[in-house]
């Protein structure tokens, strides 16, 4: 499989990863374990965060602490099932700013529609984390990507809960310079373009929509 491909395979990912895949799972229970799962896999993303120090006074002394450096991070979630992923990054870095991409998959052709674009200022400055839940086809997280491009970002990462093996090859042929975390890489799609063994639509999973 890919070298930009990280499976996230922690297990408090794969357990909570297991409760979501059940049919049976409500929306709410569905929509924490998400939030749950984003701070984990946030962690492995952010994990080589590029640090400086700043002279504080603790308690006892003065020191150099370590202290994030560069402007802040951008999450960009990919519209509507990226909110969900979205919500727990944002729990761990609460000054990220924020932009959104909406896309939608014509039913026919697999392809992505883009119907929504906002970025924040600076984006060749900023580490670009991408979020959708699930990477299928690659043709949404692929159209997002080369707007994020387009907008000048040059530093980007994709984020999502469950990759398919067609989804990762795609991406990588397309943008080989974006590194993919996943909490699971799964068998296959389907001929509707659907993870298998999947968890469904994640987007319907999360509102409670059809």
């Amino acid at each position: 499989m890919s070298d930009n491909l990280v499976v996230i395979d922690h297990p408090l990912v794969q357990h909570k990863l297991s409760l979501m895949r059940e049919k049976n799972t409500p929306s709410a229970t569905f929509r924490m374990l998400l939030r749950e799962i984003s701070l984990l896999l946030g962690y492995e993303v952010l994990r080589d965060l590029p640090l400086t120090t700043k002279s504080i006074d603790t308690p006892l002394q003065e020191m150099d602490a370590p202290v994030l450096k560069g402007k802040k991070l951008v999450f960009v979630s990919i519209l509507r099932a990226g909110n969900g992923l979205l919500d727990g990054l944002l729990d761990l870095v609460p000054s990220a700013r924020v932009g959104h991409v909406g896309l939608y998959r014509d039913p026919e052709t697999l392809q992505a529609i883009e119907y929504y674009l906002k970025l924040p200022e600076d984006m060749e400055s900023r580490i670009c984390i991408v979020v959708d839940p699930m990477l299928a086809t690659s043709n949404s997280a692929s159209a997002a990507i080369t707007r994020l491009k387009q907008a000048g970002a040059q530093n980007i990462r994709m984020v999502c809960l469950l990759a398919a093996p067609e989804g990762v090859k795609a991406l990588g042929e397309a943008h080989p310079d974006v590194k993919v975390y996943t909490g699971a890489l799964d068998t296959h799609l389907n001929e509707h373009g659907y993870i298998v063994p999947g968890l469904g639509d994640a987007g319907d999973r999360m509102f409670g929509t059809k």
